[in-house]
């Protein structure tokens, strides 16, 4: 027979459901970096309106999937992890579908252009902070069998190696994002004032991706250490 509860409706059989679809729609919005930044490498700026339109639609997807969780997730409720943890982790999530509005926002608004020297570093760069976002979807798919196993056991300690590479993975994002914003700074004099302090936000909110990534993992090692 099927539930009129909404809790029940958009949470299935598993309290990580909603949690695991809003993921997968927010890697979505992650992957259009990439080729957001190749078009942009390409002088193709109707490909870059056009990749921007597909993050905006996916970014706004993963918000009603957020409010949607937010509204149906009672306030007392009997669960293998505290609400607040859970609803901590959906906003390190949703705001990795925001950058990467923020990000596709600029690029359109101002229509930059990459100079060359940036290419290259920029989608070094992007790419693996998308590498990031990867490993933090691939740790939230493995909430289910944490679940069954009681946040102990042989799955605990698998998640716990996943959140290690992801760590691992983000250290490599702080180091492509010094080194290019230490590139950015050497060519200033080549580029208008108002374009470094663009290009600087944009090499912050790249590497932000992965920072929101790793702190989803960093949530849920918390959550099996309690």
């Amino acid at each position: 027979m099927s539930t009129t509860n909404p809790f029940a409706n958009l949470f299935g059989k598993s309290p990580f459901t909603a949690l695991q679809g809003h993921m997968r729609v927010v890697l979505e919005c992650a992957h259009e970096i990439p080729p957001l930044f190749e078009a942009l490498a390409a002088g193709d700026q109707e490909g870059v309106e056009s990749i921007k339109d597909r993050i905006f639609k996916r970014e706004a997807e993963a918000d009603r999937i957020k409010n949607d969780m937010r509204g149906a997730l009672p306030k007392s409720l009997f669960m293998p992890v505290d609400r607040r943890d859970l609803l901590e982790v959906l906003q390190m999530q949703d705001s990795i579908a925001d950058t990467a509005q923020d990000i596709a926002g600029m690029l359109v608004e101002r229509r930059m252009e990459i100079p060359d020297f940036m290419q290259e570093p920029m989608l070094a760069l992007a790419r693996r902070s998308i590498d990031a976002c990867e490993q933090s979807a691939k740790i939230i798919e493995e909430l289910d069998e944490l679940l069954a196993m009681g946040f102990r056991g042989r799955e605990a300690s698998r998640v716990e190696e996943m959140v290690e590479e992801l760590n691992l993975i983000e250290d490599d994002t702080d180091d492509l994002g010094i080194e290019l914003a230490r590139h950015l700074f050497e060519h200033e004099d080549e580029i208008k004032p108002v374009s470094v302090m663009m290009w600087y936000q944009l090499i912050e909110w790249v590497g932000d991706l992965a920072d929101y990534a790793e702190k989803v993992g960093d949530r849920l090692r918390l959550l099996i250490a309690r």
